[in-house]
């Protein structure tokens, strides 16, 4: 199977070496390798063949300027994709996605889903929860050399590498035409995440609850964990931190 990555990232880069080893005719495609999303310029090329795209790509600022890059981008893949011939348009989403409307790159995010939805292709949607990589730069946002300020908001993080293998899975099987939550095992509060991850790096600095603290701090109950549906993959956080 012809498949297009779009966004070489942390995500992008991971899914195209696990597609390759297995066997697919890989294609990526970001600003490094002549793709604008934003202009459309070599989208054509990009998706020339493709049955699958796999879009991975994120706006460059999470602030209101988020949601027309999501607008245009997404335009222009699925206008190429349909010029293309694609069968199957695959997005990376966040679980939770629909339920925090004040956060701007969350309204962004689910702009692109109803485009999508709403698109000529087939599709489907994957949505994550916070991935164990991204742990530590949250908690970097509300620290200083004393302490870590943390909202006790409740998450269920996921390793990226497992994020990797249910996007795989999705584009190489017929179109969920709906969406697919992944998650980790467990379920943290961030302030434990905070601990648990002071004490695997032997740091001895006290994590302070702060429901102001943070990007996280304008999220209400448990909304960013998943439903009674959801993929769970098998790592578990503090496993994890010690590989």
């Amino acid at each position: 199977m012809k498949i297009t990555i779009i966004g070489t990232g942390l995500i992008g880069s991971q899914l195209a070496d696990k597609l390759t080893a297995q066997g697919h005719d890989v294609t990526t495609a970001s600003l490094s390798s002549g793709v604008d999303l934003l202009t459309g310029a070599g989208l054509d090329k990009a998706l020339a063949d493709a049955h699958t795209v796999v879009n991975v790509t994120n706006s460059p600022t999470f602030d209101e300027k988020s949601v027309e890059f999501f607008r245009t981008t997404v335009g222009n893949l699925l206008a190429a994709g349909e010029r293309a011939g694609v069968a199957h348009q695959v997005v990376l989403s966040i679980v939770g996605v629909d339920r925090v409307p004040q956060l701007d790159y969350y309204r962004a995010k689910l702009l692109q889903e109803e485009l999508l939805r709403g698109g000529p292709t087939p599709y489907s949607i994957v949505r994550a929860t916070q991935f164990f990589e991204f742990m530590e730069p949250t908690m970097s946002w509300t620290s200083d050399e004393t302490s870590v300020r943390l909202p006790a908001t409740p998450v269920q993080p996921i390793a990226s590498a497992e994020v990797v293998d249910a996007l795989a899975d999705v584009a190489t099987a017929p179109p969920l035409d709906g969406i697919l939550e992944v998650a980790g095992p467990d379920r943290f509060t961030l302030d434990e995440i905070g601990r648990i991850t002071l004490t695997a790096r032997g740091d001895d600095r006290p994590v302070v609850v702060d429901a102001q603290a943070g990007l996280f701090a304008a999220v209400q109950g448990d909304v960013l964990t998943p439903g009674p549906n959801a993929r769970l993959a098998p790592t578990h956080y503090r496993d994890w931190l010690t590989t």
